[in-house]
């Protein structure tokens, strides 16, 4: 797929950082003409070339990979740009790079002459995008669109193949879509970057005498994106959170064959709001509005992938049942002959070591499988088969138990595209071909731990099973280490990754009469709730409960202190139980429910 010359990407750039502007230089031979930015109010325009230095104009010169976009805030503009990118691999023949570094580089001087109170709200705000500026799993290609699918691309017209990547691209797949508005308003294609955010991995090996390819693509929705606890179900408009679409492709023997599939929060609205507890309850939010916003979330999924087999991995009892049944219920009035709803209780029917036993839930989605198929080119690039049906699968998370699935759900459709090449016989399977089958396990632990890390801040549990086909020791210890790192980030540090990523994605957009209005003081127990304070009070209270219960012996009034302190201990204790959603990082920008 090639782009008109007028609107390549510039693949190379030198930013040159000058007190009152920053000039971006193409350098890749284009002799196009330089952006340059004002560092007073953000402002851009293109010009000849850069202007020349001298002893009081001193720029401080590096190399930059791209132009992620702009945001502006209260008083002054921020621009995104990649300081760091390696290259990963292709896509579809094309060079795909991953983002190691991005860099805010603020625009605004016009600060100077603001009010003490709005360069504080400004400097808030800015700080978000420090948060922002350590966003993990970023791609892009200077060459490709990497919002569709290998399908999706190859049935662009050519109309379409003609346009700027940015204009191609999914919207609800880009990251940086709100980033790019202002850049897009000053016509500045060759500057505009596509961004995804998800996971690319691949692999070559060799099968007899050929050899194969495998790409592994994970792109994230941006409608609801969010962290693990702070984004559950579905909005009003059937957007759910944690939406990731995962495409794997092969290449061999000149064809070329994809297959994707789906994950996603249970899509309806619900939520489960951290409160110091290990696992805080869920709570389904307007439930007598679930049947609706269910029926457009899955309207929107025939729209782009056809025929829905919405798979549901959670439990059948307790918190996870109650909304496994809210979904069951919602799905009886969408079930027919384009979307089906199937339940597995993965937990009950595998247990923690027994993952075999998904064979029964490919048996019970075999038949949908056979029938929408997946996307195949033969040699000379014309279709042969496409894939008309898509597998939804959720659990709580849409990660561990979601991942494993998915992994089986891709080794089976793999095995059958390898069949229909000609290079597998009839019984033939991957786990036949040991350093093959050895890699792509590799290859889907991988992709399961970068959406995880994405979500929940830690790399994905069950992994080992991924990784190396059965349970072991150190995987169950590494499962519980990242059960106590996503308690941690859940309750103490998300709130403000929240906040970070609406501002960037554009779910928040700053305003002067809102955000410089007075924010109301905290009232009544959230005024004195500090977790640091109160977890010291209650360890201290301890340990002086202890001294005085080792001193007491005969002497009542130690006995007595240490009935104090232990006093002490256990209500600041039973307090913070009591009262746990104040003590956690919460969001700001768009606050959750009290």
């Amino acid at each position: 797929m090639e782009e008109a010359p007028r609107h390549r990407l510039h693949s190379g750039l030198r930013l040159w950082e000058f007190p009152d502007q920053y000039v971006i230089e193409p350098t890749d031979g284009s002799a196009a003409p330089c952006l340059d930015i004002s560092r007073l109010d953000g402002s851009m325009k293109l010009i000849d070339q850069v202007a020349e230095c001298n002893s009081l104009r001193v720029p401080k010169i590096r190399s930059i990979f791209g132009v992620v976009g702009m945001l502006k805030l209260l008083a002054g503009s921020y621009l995104v740009v990649v300081t760091e990118s390696e290259s990963v691999g292709s896509f579809l023949g094309h060079p795909i790079f991953r983002i190691n570094s991005l860099k805010v580089l603020p625009c605004d001087h016009s600060l100077k002459n603001s009010p003490d109170e709005q360069k504080k709200v400004e400097t808030d705000f800015s700080r978000l995008l420090s948060v922002a500026e350590r966003t993990n799993g970023l791609y892009f290609s200077y060459e490709i669109n990497m919002t569709l699918s290998a399908q999706r691309l190859h049935d662009l017209g050519d109309e379409s193949k003609s346009l700027p990547l940015w204009r191609q691209a999914e919207p609800r797949f880009l990251w940086n879509n709100y980033m790019l508005e202002v850049l897009i308003d000053n016509k500045l294609d060759q500057f505009l970057l596509p961004v995804i955010q998800g996971s690319f991995h691949s692999f070559q090996t060799a099968i007899g005498r050929d050899i194969v390819d495998i790409t592994l693509i994970a792109r994230r929705c941006t409608r609801r994106n969010g962290t693990r606890m702070w984004r559950r179900g579905a909005d009003p408009d059937g957007y759910v959170a944690n939406f990731v679409e995962t495409e794997q492709i092969v290449h061999m023997n000149g064809y070329t064959s994809s297959f994707a599939q789906i994950r996603g929060s249970m899509p309806f609205m619900w939520e489960q709001i951290v409160d110091l507890t290990y696992k805080p309850k869920f709570e389904i939010v307007q439930p007598e509005e679930a049947a609706r916003i269910a029926e457009r979330h899955f309207l929107d999924l025939r729209k782009k992938y056809g025929s829905v087999l919405a798979v549901d991995l959670v439990n059948k009892h307790g918190g996870e049942g109650h909304l496994s049944e809210r979904f069951a219920g919602a799905m009886q009035h969408i079930n027919g002959d384009d979307v089906r709803y199937l339940h597995f209780d993965f937990h009950r029917i595998c247990g923690h070591i027994h993952f075999e036993r998904l064979a029964i839930l490919y048996e019970q989605m075999e038949d949908f499988l056979d029938k929408n198929g997946y996307f195949l080119l033969n040699e000379k690039g014309e279709k042969m088969k496409e894939q008309s049906g898509i597998v939804r699968t959720n659990c709580i998370d849409c990660l561990d138990r979601t991942n494993v699935t998915q992994s089986m759900i891709g080794r089976k459709m793999l095995e059958l595209q390898l069949r229909r090449i000609g290079v597998f016989g009839a019984e033939e399977a991957i786990s036949s071909h040991l350093n093959f089958d050895e890699r792509y396990k590799i290859l889907w632990a991988n992709h399961g731990d970068d959406i995880s890390i994405q979500y929940s801040g830690t790399p994905a549990l069950k992994g080992d099973f991924v990784r190396y086909g059965r349970r072991t020791v150190q995987g169950v210890l590494n499962d519980g280490w990242n059960a106590l790192a996503r308690y941690y980030l859940n309750n103490f540090a998300d709130g403000t990754k929240q906040d970070a990523i609406d501002l960037v994605q554009g779910h928040y957009i700053v305003a002067v009469n809102r955000d410089m209005a007075p924010v109301p003081r905290k009232g009544g127990l959230e005024a004195v709730a500090n977790f640091p304070v109160a977890l010291a009070v209650v360890l201290i209270s301890l340990w002086f409960a202890t001294i005085s219960v080792k001193r007491a012996g005969s002497d009542y009034k130690h006995l007595f202190f240490s009935l104090v302190w232990a006093g002490i201990s256990v209500a600041v204790a039973a307090f913070m139980r009591a009262n746990g959603r104040i003590f956690c990082n919460r969001p700001r920008l768009h606050k959750p429910r009290p």
